[in-house]
C-alpha cells in the first residue's frame, strides 16, 4: 500500500498476502489455547476466538502481546521508558493476560465464536514426517508419523533442509542391502549378494531427544555387510552439539568460584563420541548421553564432536573472565 500523511490522500492499499495463507496463519494463531485453559477443562466456548502472539526483547526489555478478534486488534506493551530491563517480566507472563482481560471486555458478536469457513484454495490433507509429504502406498516406511496440514493451492511443500547443517540432506536416503540378511551393500563387495533397493528417511539431529527408540532405529542405516568397502555414509550422518550455540559467549555466574559450567552432548549418533576442546581430548559419551564441564580458560575455543562411525560437528564460543 501507500502511506497516507493526510485525511484528503487516496486511499492504496494491497493484500500482503493471499486470502487462503492469511486464514491459514490465522488458524494457526487461533488454535493456540489461552494459558492455563487446557483442552476440555474449560468452556471457553462463549469467548471470542483470539489469534495471538507474544514476545520479549532482549534484556526483558520489552514484554508485548498482539490479538485480534474478528472485530479488534489489541496490542499491550509492557516496559520502562528509558529502556531499562524488567528481568522475568516477558510476553506470555506480563502483557498477555492484560491483552486478553481488554479483549473479553469489548463488544461481541455471536459470529465471533464461530471458526470461519477456510478459502477454497485451503484444504486439510493428511502428511508424514519426517519428510513433511503425503504418504507413499508405495514407501510406507518413510511415514513414522502422520499428522493433519493445511495445503495451499494444492501445494504441499517437504520439510525444509536442516539449519546450519553441515552437508544438505534431502531426508530420504536409498542403498541396497542383501536380501537375505538385511545388511547394507556398497559399491564394491568380495562376495556375490541378491541386492535390494531400499530407503529410510532421516529426522533432523535436534529432534532425536524426542524420538523413540523404534523411530530412531528405522531411521539409522543398517550395518555395512562385513566384505564391502566402505561407502562413508556413515561420514554423512549430520551430528550437532546440545548444550551450547555456535558463537556463544560464555561468563562465569556472578559470586561463582568456578568458571561456566555447561551440559553438552552430541544429538545424531548412537556411537561413542570423542569430545575435543581446541584440539585436545576432554571426554568421551555415547549416543546422546551429555557431560559437565566448567570452562575456566578465558579467549575463543573450538568444540569438536568426533562419532566413531566419523559423522562430526564443531562450534566455536568465547569464554569471558
Amino acid at each position: 500500500g501507500r502511506v497516507r500523511y493526510t485525511q484528503a490522500d487516496p486511499v492504496v492499499d494491497r493484500r500482503m498476502m493471499s486470502a487462503g495463507a492469511a486464514w491459514v496463519v490465522r488458524e494457526m494463531l487461533e488454535a493456540n489455547p489461552r494459558p492455563g485453559y487446557g483442552l476440555g477443562t474449560f468452556d471457553v466456548g462463549a469467548r471470542p476466538r483470539v489469534a495471538w502472539k507474544t514476545g520479549t526483547s532482549y534484556g526483558f526489555r520489552d514484554a508485548w502481546a498482539i490479538g485480534g478478534t474478528r472485530r479488534y486488534t489489541v496490542g499491550v506493551w509492557v516496559g520502562r521508558p528509558d529502556g531499562t530491563p524488567l528481568p522475568g517480566q516477558y510476553g506470555a507472563v506480563t502483557a498477555l493476560p492484560l491483552m486478553f482481560e481488554v479483549i473479553d471486555s469489548l463488544p461481541r458478536s455471536a459470529g465471533d465464536v464461530v471458526p470461519t469457513h477456510a478459502p477454497d484454495s485451503v484444504a486439510e490433507v493428511e502428511v508424514c514426517w519426517p519428510l513433511g509429504l503425503p504418504p507413499e502406498a508405495q514407501a510406507p516406511q518413510l511415514c513414522q508419523r502422520r499428522r493433519k496440514a493445511w495445503s495451499l493451492d494444492g501445494a504441499v511443500p517437504p520439510t525444509f533442509a536442516e539449519r546450519d547443517a553441515r552437508l544438505w540432506n534431502a531426508g530420504r536416503e536409498r542403498f541396497q542391502v542383501d536380501a537375505a540378511s538385511g545388511r547394507r551393500l556398497s559399491a564394491e563387495c568380495k562376495l556375490p549378494h541378491q541386492p535390494r533397493d531400499t530407503e529410510i528417511v532421516r529426522w533432523p539431529a535436534l529432534a532425536a531427544p524426542w524420538l523413540s527408540a523404534e523411530e530412531r532405529r528405522r531411521s539409522t542405516l543398517p550395518a555395512l555387510s562385513a566384505d564391502c568397502v566402505a561407502d562413508g555414509r556413515e561420514a554423512a550422518v549430520e551430528l550437532r552439539i546440545d548444550g551450547i550455540s555456535d558463537g556463544a559467549t560464555l561468563a562465569r555466574a556472578p559470586g561463582s568460584s568456578h568458571g561456566a559450567r555447561l551440559l553438552v552432548r552430541a544429538l545424531g549418533t548412537d556411537a561413542r563420541v570423542q569430545w575435543l576442546l581446541d584440539g585436545k581430548w576432554i571426554a568421551e559419551t555415547r549416543g546422546s548421553q551429555g557431560f559437565k564441564r566448567d570452562y575456566e580458560e578465558t579467549g575463543a575455543h573450538t568444540l569438536t564432536a568426533l562419532a566413531e562411525d566419523g559423522a562430526w560437528t564443531r562450534i566455536d564460543f568465547r569464554v569471558l573472565f
